[in-house]
């Protein structure tokens, strides 16, 4: 699918690098197949890197983001 930090391009991006995280908040956006699915976090706490780029196609299982609990 596509990695997509915001819900549109005029939009602030869902999680940014220094940003806490909660379980189960929206983190990103990936389209698969014409379909906007909402990635939600697994763990809480704080972003330290995010790993994907973009708009740029990613595969299942890839890192997206490194979180520091």
């Amino acid at each position: 699918g596509t990695f997509y930090r915001a819900p549109s391009p005029e939009a602030s991006p869902f999680a940014s690098v220094g940003d806490s995280v909660e379980v189960a908040g929206t983190v990103c956006i990936i389209e698969a197949m014409k379909v906007m699915n909402e990635i939600k976090a697994e763990m809480e706490g704080q972003v330290i890197e995010i790993v994907a780029q973009n708009g740029e196609p990613v595969d299942y299982g890839q890192p997206l983001f490194v979180i520091r609990t």
